[in-house]
């Protein structure tokens, strides 16, 4: 891995062929490069029985999102490692628009932190403000036609914004780690 400074982020480039005698350097792509937006009419469909949109049904479209994005900073297909955190932040009504909109926060070897937001607005108030109704951070993995691990662009942060979801991305995945070896250690003494 060869670690170079652009725009005042480290990015590292990525040396991918291990396994093809043709050793090339994978560019660093910018969160925009893999942004996608999804949405959502929400129908008697995905109600639950208090009448609102069951919190499942955002789950799916924010995973569903969250893969679109992972799988094209990735540039092929990436399966859902973990679901960070998902905080639902305000009910989503039969008849709401939801948009889904997700980016690449952070990318290591094989693995990616996507950030999800989820905004509601009425199906026929047009103009209305949108509500923030959730948000989440997945971790997504990508992988080779066999199922295993493949490697990834590094991402290269290019405003404030992106950098600062870049710095907690990597807490958030310290964090993650520290978990899971306390866990384990608990598991081992236990």
């Amino acid at each position: 891995m060869a670690t170079t400074v652009q725009g005042g982020a480290k990015v590292n480039r990525v040396r991918i062929g291990h396994r093809d005698p043709r050793v090339r350097l994978m560019e660093p792509l910018p969160p925009s490069y893999g942004r996608v937006v999804l949405t959502l009419l929400a129908n008697q469909n995905h109600v639950n029985l208090l009448g609102n949109v069951h919190g499942g049904e955002v789950m799916r479209l924010v995973d569903s999102t969250a893969g679109a994005a992972a799988g094209r900073h990735s540039g092929g297909p990436a399966v859902t490692a973990a679901m960070d955190e998902m905080a639902f932040l305000a009910p989503v009504k039969v008849g709401d628009i939801l948009r889904a909109t997700a980016q690449v926060n952070w990318a290591g070897r094989t693995s990616m932190e996507v950030g999800v937001r989820v905004e509601s607005e009425p199906w026929n108030q047009a103009g209305t403000d949108p509500v923030h109704v959730a948000s989440a951070y997945l971790v997504f993995v990508a992988i080779d036609p066999d199922g295993e691990p493949r490697p990834v662009p590094p991402l290269l942060p290019e405003s404030p914004d992106e950098v600062r979801r870049a710095r907690e991305a990597e807490i958030r995945r310290a964090h993650r780690l520290a978990q899971k070896q306390e866990i384990l250690a608990a598991r081992d003494n236990g």
